[in-house]
């Protein structure tokens, strides 16, 4: 559950399912059909409503993007971060680097569960990982792959 509070648009929230592997993949799914796919080399945002996807290079957007890093290769942190135990299962993440933002994470059995932070434009973002958990199985490879519907158009090709 994803949960923006801007003063130009107020508060909106998002649900999705996020599927996470090690080399930066990642797949973001919410349920109103936008969906966010890195394959480790490209990160790919498609809006069904405006049929239009966006391909960005992952580890620029990683490097933008603080959350993405910290989702996909936390190991990778300390070069943007230092990290600041705040009890059992609290976080602090103060950033090393100007204009990235502070990140506050609370976690449960050594998964987070919820990360906070206030975006460039000043709205307040919580992400709220509902069932956490690490998967039985690795996802299958095509988890990662974005295949556009027909009748997508490409921006910034």
């Amino acid at each position: 559950m994803q949960t923006s509070d801007s003063a130009v648009f107020g508060k909106l929230t998002r649900a999705g399912k996020v599927s996470l592997a090690k080399g930066g993949h990642l797949r973001v799914a919410y349920g109103d059909g936008l969906l966010l796919v890195a394959d480790g080399g490209r990160l790919i945002q498609y809006d069904p409503d405006t049929r239009t996807a966006q391909s960005m290079n992952f580890h620029d957007s990683a490097a933008e993007i603080p959350l993405l890093r910290l989702l996909t290769d936390p190991g990778k942190l300390g070069a943007a971060y230092a990290v600041v135990a705040q009890g059992r299962d609290q976080v602090h993440l103060k950033p090393l680097k100007q204009g990235l933002p502070e990140v506050r994470i609370e976690g449960a059995n050594g998964l987070p569960r919820r990360l906070a932070w206030t975006d460039p434009s000043g709205a307040g973002q919580v992400l709220e990982l509902k069932q956490a958990r690490v998967p039985a199985q690795e996802f299958p490879p095509e988890t990662f792959q974005f295949q556009a519907p027909k009748g997508t158009r490409w921006l910034g090709k």
